[in-house]
């Protein structure tokens, strides 16, 4: 691969089943537990190769991170009314802004999500119940082979309190 890193994660056949749940109870079970470790790799793989240490400060924060969303539990669950792919990815968020933000080894991205992850850990608990009340009933996406963006957009993002700090984050850039 010439220097190159590969960095994939599989469905294992699974995925139909997910998007069926989604689009009949807007609940979707997904794990991207590999997708995180696969993220944290190749920022890690990146900080080796073009010698840039903010990548490898990032993947050690995401490596943390994702050790405290399966401290916490904080994974899809298979149930209805439970955290899905959706508050598994906020939490993600959440503990990496918080890692980032205590750590030492860059102090200028400790001090630009410091608070990032203020914003992100007061609004836990709204944030969660956004997530978990659009549960149970049918998501328009807009079709199984090409979903629409915008409504899929829509499903994904169901939390306004999430919303607003990613376009406030989004806008600071």
């Amino acid at each position: 691969m010439n220097g190159g890193g590969l960095f994939e994660t599989g469905a294992g056949g699974s995925a139909p089943k997910h998007v069926q749940q989604l689009v009949e109870e807007d609940y979707l079970r997904w794990d991207s537990l590999g997708e995180f470790l696969a993220l944290a790799e190749s920022l890690r793989h990146l900080a080796r190769t073009a010698d840039n240490a903010r990548a490898g400060v990032l993947a050690d924060a995401l490596d943390r991170a994702t050790e405290t969303l399966l401290h916490e539990g904080k994974s899809p669950q298979r149930k209805l009314g439970s955290i899905d792919n959706r508050g598994s990815h906020f939490y993600l968020a959440m503990y990496w802004a918080q890692e980032l933000a205590k750590q030492s080894e860059d102090t200028e991205l400790a001090t630009a999500f410091r608070p990032i992850a203020k914003e992100l850990t007061d609004g836990e608990e709204q944030i969660a119940q956004e997530l978990i009340a659009v549960q149970g009933k049918p998501a328009d996406i807009g079709g199984y082979y090409r979903p629409d963006p915008v409504k899929a957009d829509a499903v994904m993002r169901p939390s306004a309190t999430f919303n607003r700090i990613l376009e406030e984050i989004s806008a600071a850039l």
